[in-house]
């Protein structure tokens, strides 16, 4: 029995360039452009992410090549309008690389290898990381010849980021020149005072001032999760995972008691109850 064919990312790629070719490409993949792809490549990381949480390997395997698929098609894409293409954006990618691990490649080349019997510490290591960054960004306006305004420190922080995400990456930017809380006690304290302001504007029946306390007080609440370390996102992710569980007890029990007609709000709270503590007894 003849072994089945085993691609490669060359294929990959040609694979591509046919879905794009204007004579014999495939029609939806032809109308595409960045704009109309974006959407497609969010929603693969997010599934990417989901099956990593998941530690689903099989289906994490599947949706890193539908991601790298995404970066295929704006290879492609950016190859027809000559912007950039595949090899170029990896030789950008690995110059950038390179230049930001001097730890390991010390001459600056992927040829180069450290002294084995150097370590080098972390908080070294992320240090040199923002000072290499900060270069890039200064030769960048040299090379423009001035012709480009100064980057703000918070201007390279996506606006398209998940919210929770963008707050903690405007923090951590902001926390580098100083612009901290001293400890989380007294985010604590922050997020006290936000709630505070949520429920009097809760009084007074504004809506849009009590939009934006609510948005004051999840921007307080991710601050807090950056200062234990905690990524917001994975943190509400993974309750939200927990409420699905729950409601689902919830929900059978009401289906077993006839219908969701049939219950009250103090039945479904024995439920949501009995669920959390079969979660307790399982993770024991």
């Amino acid at each position: 029995m003849s072994r089945p064919v085993t691609y490669d990312l060359a294929d990959l790629i040609t694979l591509m360039a046919r879905l794009r070719n204007p004579q014999t490409g495939c029609p939806w993949d032809l109308k595409q452009d960045f704009a109309t792809i974006l959407p497609h490549t969010l929603e693969e990381a997010y599934e990417v992410a989901d099956a990593i949480e998941r530690q689903d390997w099989p289906h994490l395997e599947e949706e890193l090549g539908d991601l790298l698929f995404q970066v295929i098609f704006y290879g492609q894409m950016g190859s027809e309008a000559g912007h950039f293409d595949l090899a170029s954006i990896i030789d950008r990618l690995v110059q950038k690389l390179i230049r930001r691990h001097p730890h390991v490649f010390p001459q600056g080349t992927l040829a180069s290898e450290r002294d084995p019997s150097i370590s080098p510490q972390e908080a070294e290591i992320n240090a040199n990381w923002d000072l290499i960054k900060q270069q890039e960004k200064s030769d960048k306006l040299a090379r423009a010849g001035g012709n480009l305004l100064p980057e703000r420190l918070l201007d390279s922080v996506p606006a398209t980021m998940p919210g929770l995400t963008r707050a903690v990456k405007l923090q951590k930017r902001a926390s580098s020149v100083g612009f901290d809380w001293n400890d989380a006690h007294a985010v604590v304290s922050k997020i006290q005072e936000e709630l505070a302001e949520v429920q009097h504007e809760m009084a007074t029946g504004d809506i849009e001032r009590l939009e934006s306390e609510i948005g004051d007080l999840l921007f307080a609440v991710s601050n807090l999760a950056r200062h234990y370390k905690i990524d917001p996102e994975v943190a509400l992710r993974g309750t939200n995972q927990r409420f699905y569980r729950r409601f689902s007890q919830v929900e059978d029990d009401a289906l077993a008691a006839g219908g969701w007609d049939q219950v009250g709000l103090d039945e479904m709270e024995l439920s949501w109850q009995k669920a959390k503590q079969l979660e307790k007894q399982r993770s024991r």
